[in-house]
């Protein structure tokens, strides 16, 4: 799937680069107060203090920008897991960083959970788009493990999937719904139930 942002063809300037991230701020904040479909341009607009024909400027509609604040969630999260896991020493090590990062990530973007969501019923080849995304790091990083000998020959897309499901849920039980960060016994509980798992 190619998701377009809806800007790239458009030279900003710094003014105009400085209204589009409120916009896209504001809609984060719009999208997971309200939901999709309840959430309006006007109520954009009105979060991002700006007038409504300026949002127009930036997004030509509420999918436009929707679709974009998806896009971005998926680059900046990628983006800040692959910078935590830099420096690792194992691939173990590597992994735990990765989610030590997501955790990290998410406790800032608290809105990242039911906006993701939203996406099954709002666009769900979108939906699959962004986990197809985390999934593909995933997959590289157990596939230089694998060659490395230090994880075990598995069936890579679906340990993929299945690590992406613990720090889904985790995140999800902590850290969106308690506001917490995650315990530490519940990372390192999470950590030994996939690593005695994963290594040989």
């Amino acid at each position: 799937m190619s998701i377009k942002n809806v800007t790239e063809e458009k030279e900003l300037t710094p003014r105009g680069i400085e209204t589009r991230e409120k916009l896209l701020r504001a809609a984060e904040a719009v999208f997971g107060q309200k939901g999709y479909f309840e959430t309006s341009i006007v109520n954009i607009s009105q979060e991002a203090k700006v007038a409504q024909g300026t949002f127009y400027n930036y997004f030509p509609s509420k999918k436009d920008i929707y679709d974009e604040l998806i896009r971005s969630y998926s680059r900046d999260l990628r983006i800040a897991i692959k910078e935590g896991m830099e420096g690792s020493s194992s691939f173990e090590e590597a992994q735990r960083n990765g989610f030590f990062a997501f955790f990290s990530w998410v406790k800032n973007h608290p809105n990242l959970y039911s906006i993701v969501q939203q996406a099954v019923v709002v666009d769900q080849e979108l939906f699959r788009w962004y986990y197809g995304k985390l999934a593909n790091g995933f997959l590289k990083s157990l596939s230089q493990g694998i060659e490395a000998g230090e994880f075990k020959d598995l069936d890579q897309e679906t340990v993929a999937y299945c690590l992406m499901s613990i720090g889904q849920f985790l995140g999800m039980r902590w850290v969106y719904w308690e506001k917490k960060e995650v315990p530490e016994e519940a990372f390192d509980a999470a950590m030994t139930l996939i690593f005695q798992g994963l290594k040989k």
